[in-house]
């Protein structure tokens, strides 16, 4: 086994309060032994109606306050067991924390409670850097706590799309739910609008496709090169919108994990609506990982 010190976890802070990210983040770094990274991208106001005007000297002050604050939380949390460092970056927000991402093991951020239209205004920041970056991405919603309720099992929830394509995935999942000793959920949907699905798939031909999907999940995990047992697995197949399921099981989940969309074009999100729509409703912390860089870097995403 290499001695190679693992990365740390990034962590991107902002002006707003952020306790669910850095107790989430706190939880992980000491779990593997990694440092925790803050970063603060200070960067020009929007010109309009509503902009607050501000020196640069304004500006970076602003940004290091905010990062002094959050290093102190971040440093209660973990204490001595694994350092913390901070870096002010100045430039666009989303640009600079996927550059900063290429020297950690992870991203994690935390979701802000925005409406609808204050997301479509404001862009949402987790959405950009989840799009781009080649790490896995953390999403904590700013109501999230890590407290759960006395007698419910720790659950870590997977999402997959295409079976026998989903290897990569799924061994992420593994790992994760075992370095947090939780079990493993793995949802699997398909979706026919109304009463259509009575007709295009009558309920003889709907056992044969859930038979069909497990087996296929199954075989995808019994390929994987570790041994996983039925009773460490909770396998769902369902007639349901995959976003709809997924943000379902997020309330009894303590980690959903999705994988990133593959777009066939260079240009454009990269999430997909699916996982779009998960990081932005789901109520427990939400993994989004890269499809082509999974395999072989999944140690450090407990």
């Amino acid at each position: 086994m290499s001695g190679q010190q693992p990365k740390p976890i990034l962590i991107a802070v902002g002006h707003d309060p952020m306790d669910a990210a850095l107790q989430y983040a706190a939880s992980d770094a000491t779990r593997v032994g990694c440092g925790l990274h803050l970063v603060n991208v200070v960067h020009d106001p929007v010109q309009g109606p509503n902009a607050v005007l501000m020196e640069r000297a304004d500006l970076d002050r602003a940004g290091r306050l905010a990062l002094e604050s959050a290093a102190e939380k971040a440093r209660d949390l973990v204490g001595d067991r694994v350092p913390v460092t901070s870096e002010l970056m100045q430039g666009r927000v989303v640009g600079s924390l996927v550059e900063a991402a290429s020297e950690a093991s992870s991203v994690v951020l935390q979701r802000r409670p925005l409406s609808r239209l204050e997301r479509v205004v404001t862009r949402s920041v987790s959405s950009g850097v989840a799009a781009r970056a080649h790490v896995p991405v953390i999403s904590v919603p700013a109501r999230w706590s890590p407290v759960r309720s006395r007698g419910v099992e720790p659950m870590v929830t997977v999402g997959v799309d295409v079976p026998d394509r989903s290897s990569h995935l799924l061994h992420l999942a593994v790992d994760i739910s075992r370095s947090r000793d939780a079990r493993l959920r793995i949802v699997h949907t398909w979706f026919l609008p109304g009463s259509y699905a009575d007709f295009a798939m009558p309920p003889e031909e709907q056992a044969r496709w859930v038979d069909r999907a497990t087996a296929e999940i199954r075989q995808s995990l019994d390929s994987l090169a570790i041994d996983v047992p039925s009773d460490e697995v909770i396998i769902e197949v369902l007639h349901a919108s995959p976003g709809d399921a997924l943000v379902e099981r997020s309330r009894s989940s303590d980690l959903l994990i999705v994988g990133r969309h593959d777009p066939m074009i260079p240009f454009g999100s990269h999430l997909g609506p699916v996982a779009r729509g998960v990081m932005r409703d789901a109520t427990c912390p939400v993994l989004l990982a890269d499809p082509h860089r999974i395999a072989g870097e999944v140690a450090v995403q407990g």
